[in-house]
């Protein structure tokens, strides 16, 4: 059907949604008391009309839609908004709360840290906070450490995570044995989606024993790739870091002749920070994501294109993501084995392909200069500090985390969804992906941008 100006809101009535259930301690436990919720002893926090968030209060998944379509998307998946609530189910003086971060470094740790530290502090008057060290394992062969706003207070400003971390150590019974002997019952797990799946089983299992536990994770992933949510928190960081790879990487290969640079980002299912630091170079002649797939030999293929660029401008640059072109990189058996957290553990693309690009050019070429300059800037940029954006997410999504949580909620992920911060089930965000959509309108501005449009766009892409 045709839409004009004259077309109304009320022709087209908004498709039944769908509340995604959001866990609550009163779901076992019913006889949980209703407390008054602390802050309302601080009027600068409440005196403005509608600061409590109600329960009606909700966020959509999907904002967008094609009104031409005679079947709309039905039924909608709506999420309860984050943020505070009028009650809470837990006494201040009563909460010890543990926090720990599992898996890799990412900007933004020791901020989400620090101010879960001092948002339980200073606004709920919380003063038994506890860091677990060493990741999931630090539960069961760690002794918590006491934290506070002052201990923690220039954290933010620092790379890494100041509790350490690990990989793997995930043991269900000791992991809750341990929070039942250290008296935690607020547990905020930060972490990949490794660490998202351990806290939905923990969440169970606290469930199962009915304990007066509230768990909750924060997604970190500096891939981008949890689902649902907008993005991750050191994402923008890590797309900010990267520039300085590529920027290195373009001169370095511009003051060579038949210079090429190659820059490998991280990205091992995901290729966001390879798109986004390609779109926002324009030095980029070619990017290569996980999510689509490229040949070397041939026509339309990389080497092809790569010549192509040379005879042109005489340089190239080349961003990889470390999960692009794995199945093409030859295996040993020894090499086909999973990491500690049960992922795959991954060859370096980059060093192949710069292997590759050489052994291609002596066939070639052998009478001419060639240069390849290999960049990995992956272990730069994921222990750097968190860049002003990111600093200001991690904030809002700790905050998200602490009314939740004091509210009574579990077994649930805070996090922006459409721009507006809300509650997700553990148990759907520690299946969901974010992909890059390679049929998406983002990925065709990365093949205008690096191939000026009007120049040759190879079948790879």
């Amino acid at each position: 059907m045709d839409l004009d100006s004259s077309t109304t809101a009320t022709e087209f009535p908004l498709p039944p949604f769908t509340l995604a259930p959001l866990p609550h301690l009163s779901d076992y436990l019913p006889s949980l008391p209703s407390l008054p919720n602390p802050i309302d002893c601080i009027p600068f926090y409440h005196q403005s009309a509608g600061f409590y968030i109600a329960s009606s209060d909700v966020v959509l998944r999907h904002i967008f839609f094609d009104l031409s379509s005679s079947a709309p998307p039905s039924p909608l998946i709506a999420y309860h908004r984050a943020g505070p609530r009028r009650t809470v189910r837990f006494d201040p003086s009563a909460v010890r709360a543990a926090i720990v971060t599992c898996g890799g470094l990412c900007p933004g740790l020791n901020t989400v840290i620090r101010e879960l530290v001092v948002g339980l502090w200073e606004i709920y008057g919380v003063r038994q906070v506890f860091g677990v060290s060493s990741g999931y394992r630090g539960f069961y062969s760690a002794d918590p450490v006491r934290l506070d706003p002052k201990m923690v207070d220039s954290w933010h400003k620092m790379g890494g995570t100041a509790l350490t971390t690990s990989r793997g150590g995930f043991d269900l019974g000791k992991i809750v044995d341990a929070i039942e002997r250290h008296g935690f019952n607020q547990v905020y797990c930060i972490g990949g989606d490794g660490t998202m799946r351990g806290a939905a089983k923990l969440y169970e299992e606290i469930r199962r024993r009915r304990l007066y536990v509230s768990l909750m994770g924060i997604p970190k992933t500096v891939d981008n790739d949890i689902g649902i949510i907008d993005r991750s928190f050191g994402f923008q960081t890590a797309v900010e870091m990267a520039q300085h790879a590529i920027n290195a990487a373009h001169v370095e290969a511009e003051s060579a002749v038949n210079g090429i640079g190659l820059v490998k980002l991280m990205g091992r299912s995901a290729g966001h920070i390879a798109l986004h630091a390609t779109l926002s170079s324009r030095d980029v002649d070619c990017c290569l994501i996980p999510e689509n797939d490229f040949y070397l030999e041939g026509k339309g293929g990389l080497l092809e294109f790569l010549d192509q660029r040379l005879k042109k401008n005489g340089h190239a640059v080349l961003v990889v993501a470390e999960g692009a072109g794995q199945d093409m990189i030859p295996r040993t058996e020894a090499q086909k084995e999973m990491d500690e957290s049960g992922n795959p553990v991954f060859l370096d693309v980059g060093a192949w392909l710069k292997t590759e690009l050489k052994g291609w050019w002596e066939r070639e070429h052998p009478d001419e200069l060639f240069t390849v300059k290999y960049i990995d800037p992956t272990y730069m940029i994921r222990a750097v500090p968190a860049n002003a954006t990111d600093n200001l997410y991690c904030t809002l999504l700790a905050h998200s985390a602490i009314h939740g949580v004091m509210a009574g909620y579990t077994g649930f992920v805070s996090g922006p969804i459409n721009g507006i911060y809300g509650y997700i089930p553990l148990k759907e965000v520690a299946v969901a992906k974010n992909l890059v959509d390679v049929k998406d309108h983002k990925w065709a501005w990365v093949r205008a941008a690096i191939n000026n449009i009007n120049e040759l766009v190879t079948t790879m892409y």
